[in-house]
């Protein structure tokens, strides 16, 4: 298995020997159950499932934290203004001149940042596990994707660092040129709008000389008005651990929505 992006840690977990496939199947499993109701309990439990979890990703918890706390914020954001502007029932808990706090809207709130992180921790663990190219094999071998569909999402997100990176010395040239130095907001406004179109006509210069090179290679051909038959350089394969991948997907899934059943708290979101 390719793992070249993989710090050594992750690479030798136990999820980044899984099949991406199984892995994907897994966390849909997961998300979709959760779209299906609001509320705190099915939320908790599936976020407290998968943080059970993470020793299997490899990664240590204070990195997972530094990785994923744009996360947490947003679900902080969204579980304050469900609290401060949702339906205003049940007791009122707290109060601050036109900010009324009761207990539905609160509960509604936390169930909103909860679903938000359960709901995002699966596709975390998912991009962090996984090598891009492992994820193209298995999505045109095992789903059977349209191969130049699959490859194409394949190069482009093995040019997002290079971007990063040519930013990053667009940057650096136009500053050694003086460009963009002043201190006026609409200057360096000005500056970034300039930088983001040189940046955006070096991508599409490389992204046609990479489409001239796939067509050479033979990326996309055409067979008697058919695309024709690829080989792969690597098979994609299933093994007993991607078994247990997605039935440990359904089995939070499961438990979530039971305990949610079981304490009443199941709210589906179009009932």
């Amino acid at each position: 298995m390719s793992v070249d992006i993989l710090t050594p840690d992750v690479a030798n977990s136990v999820l980044a020997r899984a099949n991406p496939v199984a892995k994907l199947a897994a966390a849909l499993c997961i998300t979709l159950t959760l779209l299906f109701s609001v509320d705190w309990v099915s939320a908790s439990v599936a976020l407290a499932c998968e943080l059970c979890l993470v020793p299997l990703l490899g990664v240590r918890p204070a990195s997972l934290a530094k990785r994923t706390w744009p996360l947490v914020v947003a679900a902080a954001i969204a579980a304050y203004s469900t609290a401060l502007l949702g339906v205003k029932a049940g007791p009122v808990w707290f109060q601050l001149g036109p900010a009324v706090f009761t207990e539905h809207s609160v509960l509604t709130g936390v169930a909103i940042g909860l679903r938000g992180l359960a709901i995002a921790l699966p596709g975390v663990f998912l991009l962090l596990s996984t090598d891009p190219t492992d994820l193209a094999d298995g999505l045109a071998q095992k789903l059977h994707l349209p191969s130049r569909f699959v490859l194409g999402a394949l190069a482009g997100m093995r040019l997002v660092g290079l971007l990063v990176d040519e930013w990053r010395t667009l940057g650096l040239a136009r500053r050694a040129r003086g460009v963009g130095t002043g201190h006026s907001p609409v200057a360096r406004f000005r500056a970034f709008l300039g930088q983001a179109f040189a940046l955006l006509v070096l991508a599409i210069r490389r992204a046609t000389r990479l489409a001239v090179a796939m067509e050479a290679r033979g990326f996309g051909g055409v067979v008697d008005g058919r695309p024709a038959p690829r080989t792969w350089a690597r098979e994609s394969s299933f093994s007993r651990l991607d078994a247990w991948v997605v039935a440990a997907g359904v089995g939070i899934a499961a438990l979530a929505v039971g305990a949610a059943v079981v304490l009443g708290a199941w709210n589906v979101v179009w009932g």
